[in-house]
């Protein structure tokens, strides 16, 4: 493995591992209702503004892993999808592009 994938791979554990550490705080103390943790992102503008930002970038990334996908039929890379709606766009990129640097040097 190279080190630009192994870099990868880290931001891929770390985007996964240190935002669910807040969300896992937030249930603990608010109890594990997903509701109130969407009405707490959008508390003010500034949390509203980056939820927003965060909801175009994981969208603009589904459709660039779907369209990828169906052009060089690399099924593997749609795991970053659901990593990235489940988990955060800071897991699901990195992700991604850990993948599809296997795919492109294995062609």
């Amino acid at each position: 493995m190279g080190v630009t994938r192994a870099i990868f791979l880290a931001l891929a554990v770390w985007g996964a591992i240190h935002p669910m550490y807040y969300f896992i705080s937030w249930f603990n103390a608010n109890g594990y209702d997903l509701m109130a943790m969407v009405d707490a992102w959008h508390v003010n503008a500034a949390t509203s503004g980056l939820v927003w930002d965060l909801t175009i970038a994981a969208v603009a990334l589904t459709v660039w892993i779907i369209a990828e996908v169906v052009r060089t039929r690399r099924w593997l890379g749609l795991v970053a999808i659901p990593a990235t709606f489940c988990i955060g766009v800071s897991c699901g990129l990195p992700l991604y592009l850990f993948l599809r640097m296997r795919a492109v040097s294995a062609t």
